[in-house]
C-alpha cells in the first residue's frame, strides 16, 4: 500500500511538469539514487566491463540516469500527451515493419530494455497496427493495474505473463490478427531460456520470439528504442532469418542467437541507456551469491 501511495504521489506531482523538466529530474534522481544502491552499482559496473566500457564511473552513473528518466517518463504519461510524445518520437527503418505488415502474418517485436522501450508503440499506432506485449503480473495489483493504465496511454495492448497456455493463444491470436506483439527479451527471469553466447559469455535468453515464430510464421523484427535529447528515436532492423530445417530446438537456439548478436550491436551504440542492473549472466548470480 505504502509503495502505491509513494507512486501516486509521484505521479501528480511529475505530472504537472514540463516534459524537459521531468527528464532532467529523473535523470538527477537515477544519479542520486546510485550512491545508495551499492548492490546494483556493483552489477553495473560488472556489466560494464563485459561491454568494454573506458569510463567505468561515469557509464555507472549514466546508467542510472537513464534508468531514472525512464522512471519519470512513466510517471508524466497521460493520454493527452500522446500528440506531444509522437511529435518527439524519430524512426528509422519502419519500412522493415510495413513489409512485415503487408505480409499479413502478424509481426513479434524482440526488444532489449533500452531507452524507454515503451514509447515506441506510438510508431505502431501510425501504420494502422495493434500492439500488444507481455507484462510481468505483478503481485501489487494497484501498481500493476497502474502499469496497464500507463501502457494503455500509449496504446498497448497487455497479456499478463501468468505462465499458462493462454498466454500463447492470446499472442497467437493478435498475430492471426496481424498485430504486433512485442517482447523484452534481454533477461531470463525464470532460468528457462536458450542457451547463448552474449557479450561473449554463455547465459540464457528466453525463447518466446523464437517459439512464436515457429508456431505462427510471424517475422521476428529486433527493435531499440534510445533517449534522445527532448524525446525518442526507434530503430528497427531487418526481420531475423528463420531456418527452413533442423530440429525444433536447435532452429529456435539460432534464431535467439541471432537475436542476441543484434541486442549486442544495439546496446554498445548507447551502454549507458541499457537497464541492466540484475544479474544476467551465470557468474553473476555466482559473485552476488
Amino acid at each position: 500500500m505504502l509503495a502505491y501511495l509513494a507512486m501516486r504521489i509521484g505521479v501528480a506531482f511529475v505530472g504537472i511538469l514540463p516534459f524537459r523538466v521531468v527528464t532532467a529530474l529523473g535523470s538527477a534522481a537515477g544519479r542520486a539514487f546510485s550512491k545508495f544502491d551499492t548492490g546494483r552499482r556493483a552489477m553495473v559496473r560488472r556489466h560494464a566491463r563485459r561491454l568494454g566500457v573506458d569510463d567505468i564511473d561515469r557509464h555507472v552513473s549514466d546508467t542510472f540516469a537513464a534508468y531514472g528518466r525512464y522512471w519519470a517518463e512513466a510517471l508524466w504519461i497521460r493520454p493527452r500527451r500522446r500528440a506531444f510524445v509522437d511529435a518527439k518520437t524519430t524512426d528509422e527503418g519502419l519500412h522493415h515493419v510495413e513489409a512485415a505488415r503487408d505480409e499479413g502474418k502478424g509481426i513479434i517485436v524482440a526488444l532489449p530494455h533500452l531507452g524507454n522501450w515503451e514509447y515506441a508503440a506510438p510508431v505502431a499506432s501510425r501504420l494502422g497496427l495493434h500492439l500488444v506485449a507481455v507484462a510481468e503480473n505483478l503481485r501489487n495489483h494497484r501498481i500493476r493495474d497502474w502499469f496497464l493504465q500507463m501502457r494503455t496511454s500509449l496504446d498497448i495492448g497487455i497479456v499478463l505473463a501468468t505462465g499458462s497456455s493462454e498466454v500463447i493463444r492470446q499472442l497467437e491470436k493478435v498475430l492471426a490478427g496481424n498485430g504486433v506483439v512485442a517482447l523484452l527479451c534481454d533477461r531470463d527471469l525464470r532460468g528457462r531460456g536458450v542457451g547463448v553466447s552474449f557479450f561473449g559469455e554463455e547465459t540464457t535468453l528466453p525463447a518466446g520470439p523464437a517459439s512464436l515464430a515457429l508456431r505462427t510464421g510471424a517475422p521476428v523484427l529486433p527493435v531499440a528504442t534510445y533517449f534522445t535529447d527532448d524525446g525518442h528515436h526507434v530503430v528497427v532492423r531487418p526481420p531475423v532469418p528463420i531456418p527452413a530445417e533442423g530440429e525444433r530446438g536447435e532452429r529456435i537456439r539460432l534464431i535467439t542467437q541471432r537475436l542476441a548478436e543484434e541486442f549486442e550491436s544495439f546496446i554498445r551504440a548507447a551502454p549507458e541507456q541499457w537497464h541492466m542492473l540484475q544479474p544476467n549472466w551465470p557468474s553473476d548470480r555466482t559473485e552476488a551469491g
